[in-house]
């Protein structure tokens, strides 16, 4: 007889750790509980988007320029050591027609010519390209490293401006608008094109 209860009391033992096991494991699971353990986390995105501006954009670009330049910085002291910075810097000018200041009055046809009278040509884009400029070097900036880094870009892109007009980048855009954009309206009018551009060259006053 006692055997019989002692093996009864071992059966609903193993039955209730059996079910406290299963309990748990639903539990861990989320099976009962989901949003308090085991469930699947949830990725939610919200957006605040505003449009700000609707620009036409009607400026093609015609030639770019691509420059690299190792620019020294330096801020002389009275009585401490120069600050000093060497940037490795890489940057573009681009050249381009502004093709939305183009009016109707600006196109005059003949029995076999089409003139069209065109804007003058502008560099519209000169930056640096940040991702691939590093600096190099700085001897002697401690907190006036920031300062120092930001003066030398600016410099950089105002040499990048200067460097593509003494080199002639309006010039290049004037011919190769006239080389990309002729033999298209040729093809569309069917006449002669002829590209017109503001005569632009500088005159040396007489002495």
């Amino acid at each position: 007889m006692r055997l019989l209860s002692w093996l009864i009391r071992l059966i609903v033992l193993v039955l209730l750790l059996v079910g406290m096991q299963t309990l748990w494991s639903n539990f861990r699971r989320g099976e009962w509980f989901p949003d308090f353990f085991g469930g699947e986390d949830k990725t939610e995105t919200m957006h605040t988007l505003v449009l700000q501006e609707i620009t036409s954009m009607g400026k093609l670009e015609l030639v770019k320029y691509n420059f690299k330049d190792v620019v020294e910085q330096e801020i002389v002291k009275m009585w401490l050591p120069n600050a000093k910075a060497v940037l490795i810097v890489q940057g573009e000018a681009i050249g381009c027609v502004d093709l939305a200041k183009i009016n109707i009055a600006d196109i005059t046809s003949e029995q076999e010519t089409l003139v069209v009278h065109m804007p003058e040509p502008e560099m519209c884009v000169f930056r640096i390209d940040h991702e691939k400029s590093k600096v190099y070097n700085t001897e002697y900036a401690f907190t006036e490293e920031a300062k120092l880094v930001d003066e030398a870009y600016k410099q950089a892109e105002k040499q990048i401006q200067k460097s593509a007009l003494d080199m002639g980048i309006l010039k290049q855009t004037e011919e190769n608008a006239t080389k990309i954009l002729t033999p298209m309206l040729e093809k569309a009018s069917g006449k002669k094109v002829l590209l017109v551009f503001p005569m632009t060259a500088k005159i040396d006053k007489l002495r």
